[in-house]
């Protein structure tokens, strides 16, 4: 069978011309939406199924924030009466939303790993702010299963609690499950009371030396790839075939260049659509990478993120873009030059901002300013050190991690 009809067959399958027909109808009343469907020349009644969305222009990260702060929060995006249960922010800023009755379906991925009433999952995504921590626990709450808020940081209090609660299941980064293991030894905890045996790990790589690490004491380490903006759109089934699409919405992987649907090989931006008419994130750049491959089922499979479009890179899972870092840089005084370095070393990220001082400025007082104005500003703890100067040509965001 060719990609372009499994596609075909999934489309068919999960009834997606239909929903998404019911889609643009519902929402071509939400002013955001009804202003995109003009700007494209198109009305309601031209999108008949999922084919129809392709004359409608990709709608980016870059471009949503600009909309947001044109019709600040979210763009004219939300439909009349629609309730927001939690506000999310995301670097850029951007601002989403998460309705009451909105289901970001990662308890399809925990569900299909095993996961459910009788376990407990460590949940060690950030609850300030940004949305993953609060998603994946909708998700294991959505199997059953009894959450532990750890959130990131507090090691020594979070390996404790794996030992003291019976821990079975942990979503996060496969890096910070490294780091709980080898916190768990450290401590001299009872070998016996490491109960933890699946883990759900998302937004950073996970390279095959460090999968290998992981299943010596979590034997059932599985992928997942989602967004912020998009809840779970794939994960790992167990069967080494790529990542299996989630049931609910429609993920496309498209040209870079004209937004077509890529029906082949071909790499292309992951774009999705949301088929709730509430909030209608329809036709939504992710800035990732990607491609399809066929399952050993013959369904559709993404390959994992395979980079980024444009500048913005992960780091400890979270996005940092040259953008901000000029934003935040721009408010400190007496800095020459500068850039920020992301390394990788032991299967953990690392930032270094390296500065070079102006003429007579106090190279200690810059670099505790400096290290505040990055914690405040960007949200993460970077390695402040000064250097005489700064090689040409490489901007001001470097990434250096070597994923083997």
């Amino acid at each position: 069978m060719s990609i372009e009809a499994a596609l075909a067959r999934h489309t068919e399958e999960q009834g997606l011309d239909r929903a998404v027909a019911d889609l643009v109808a519902a929402a071509a009343g939400v002013p955001g939406f009804a202003r995109r469907l003009t700007e494209a020349g198109l009305s309601a009644g031209d999108v008949t199924g999922v084919a129809g969305l392709a004359a409608l222009p990709v709608l980016g990260k870059d471009d949503m924030v600009a909309l947001q702060r044109q019709d600040p929060p979210y763009a004219g995006m939300l439909a009349e009466g629609a309730r927001v249960q939690r506000m999310f922010q995301s670097p850029g800023p951007l601002y989403e939303p998460q309705l009451w009755d909105a289901d970001w379906r990662w308890g399809q991925a925990l569900s299909a790993m095993g996961v459910g009433a009788d376990d407990v999952v460590l949940n060690c995504f950030g609850y300030h702010l940004s949305p993953a921590g609060a998603m994946m626990e909708q998700g294991a709450h959505a199997v059953g299963a009894a959450t532990v808020a750890g959130g990131i940081g507090n090691q020594d209090l979070q390996v404790q609690a794996v030992a003291d609660l019976a821990v079975t299941a942990y979503t996060g980064l496969p890096s910070y499950l490294k780091a709980l293991v080898d916190r768990f030894d450290a401590a001299g905890l009872d070998p016996d009371r490491w109960r933890l045996s699946r883990a759900l790990v998302t937004a950073e790589p996970l390279p095959d030396s460090l999968r290998a690490e992981l299943e010596q004491r979590v034997p059932t380490v599985r992928m997942a790839y989602g967004t912020g903006e998009t809840g779970l759109l794939a994960y790992e089934t167990g069967d080494g075939a790529g990542l299996a699409l989630a049931d609910g919405v429609l993920v496309q992987v498209c040209d870079l260049d004209t937004g077509e649907p890529v029906t082949d090989e071909r790499e292309g931006q992951v774009v999705v659509t949301l088929l709730r008419p509430e909030y209608p994130l329809v036709r939504f750049g992710t800035g990732d990478l990607s491609g399809w491959m066929l399952g050993p089922d013959g369904s559709p499979r993404l390959r994992g993120v395979l980079g980024r479009v444009g500048q913005a890179v992960k780091v400890k899972g979270m996005f940092l873009h040259p953008a901000q870092i000029a934003a935040v840089m721009s408010g400190v005084d007496g800095v020459a030059d500068y850039r920020f370095v992301i390394g990788r070393s032991e299967h953990v990220d690392s930032l270094r901002c390296e500065l070079v001082p102006a003429d007579s400025v106090a190279a200690d007082d810059l670099v505790a300013e400096v290290g505040r104005k990055v914690r405040e500003g960007l949200r993460f703890r970077a390695d402040v050190v000064v250097v005489d100067m700064l090689s040409d040509g490489e901007g001001v965001l470097v990434d250096r991690r070597d994923w083997a």
